[in-house]
């Protein structure tokens, strides 16, 4: 019974209030919907002016509006003209009844509380008017963005479905990877080349240096072996280191040389 008292009662619209910032206050009821769009369609059993209100919030809109079962979100007020007494809007909201959802020509607006000052739809400045309100799909990467307010006219909103990053050309990459290897390529052929020069130089080097060896060994076996010549040349034989000389006694009363042969020799003579 209780119950069947509190739905028997009237729907009532809050008066207009000061927007603040993060907290939904009610913009008054309207004639019009302006430019605003209509979001997309709330079940019966949850449609109310807090359901939505949070769901135009969630889509980054500035502004919410009920009209019976009918949930639209905008960025502009209706003109100030559509401004109509607060007991128009006495149609119940489905989830609430308590709560009125604008009326049979009505519209009630609240802020969300996202943006404090708002600017009123001019139709004036449009080259087309709607008559009924354009659908809208919430967004699913990011929020609305206000329009123009010069416009004028109904505004679609459109979901933005996120795209996957665009993969880089195949064919810059292989030209890339292609000049790399041959980059790398040369450097190391001519890594290779120095390597295979610098070995054969040094071999060379070693070959030559082995070959003086042999030439200095053999020259120096051929000069030791050879006999001195007797022929226009000086012998550098001393007769003090043949073995037969080294007995006899160069003169009678002379002191013996042959005892050693690295001091001068004194030599005795009779007068």
């Amino acid at each position: 019974m209780a119950a069947t008292g509190v739905y028997a009662q009237s729907p009532k619209q809050p008066t207009i209030q000061i927007p603040v910032s993060g907290i939904s206050t009610s913009s008054g009821c309207y004639a019009s919907y302006g430019n605003m769009t209509m979001h997309k369609p709330i079940s019966a059993d949850r449609m109310s002016t807090a359901s939505c209100i949070i769901a135009c919030r969630d889509d980054g809109f500035w502004l919410a509006a009920m009209h019976g079962g009918q949930c639209l979100c905008g960025f502009a007020l209706p003109p100030k003209k559509d401004l109509v007494e607060d007991s128009q809007c006495n149609q119940p909201c489905p989830a609430y009844p308590p709560e009125a959802c604008g009326g049979l020509d009505a519209y009630s607006i609240y802020n969300v509380g996202v943006q404090l000052q708002i600017n009123r739809y001019d139709p004036a400045s449009s080259s087309s008017a709607g008559t009924t309100p354009t659908q809208s799909t919430s967004s699913t990467s990011g929020g609305a963005s206000p329009p123009d307010n010069n416009s004028g006219g109904p505004t679609v909103v459109e979901s933005s479905v996120p795209t996957q990053p665009s993969t880089p050309q195949k064919g810059s990459s292989n030209i890339a990877g292609i000049a790399a290897g041959v980059v790398v390529g040369v450097v190391a052929a001519a890594a290779i080349i120095g390597g295979v020069f610098f070995f054969v130089k040094r071999k060379r080097n070693s070959e030559i240096e082995e070959e003086h060896r042999r030439n200095a060994a053999v020259n120096a076996f051929i000069s030791g072996s050879k006999p001195p010549s007797s022929h226009g040349s000086i012998s550098m034989t001393d007769s003090r280191l043949d073995p037969v000389m080294a007995h006899r006694r160069m003169s009678d009363g002379s002191i013996a040389d042959n005892e050693d042969y690295s001091r001068r020799i004194l030599r005795v003579t009779n007068a």
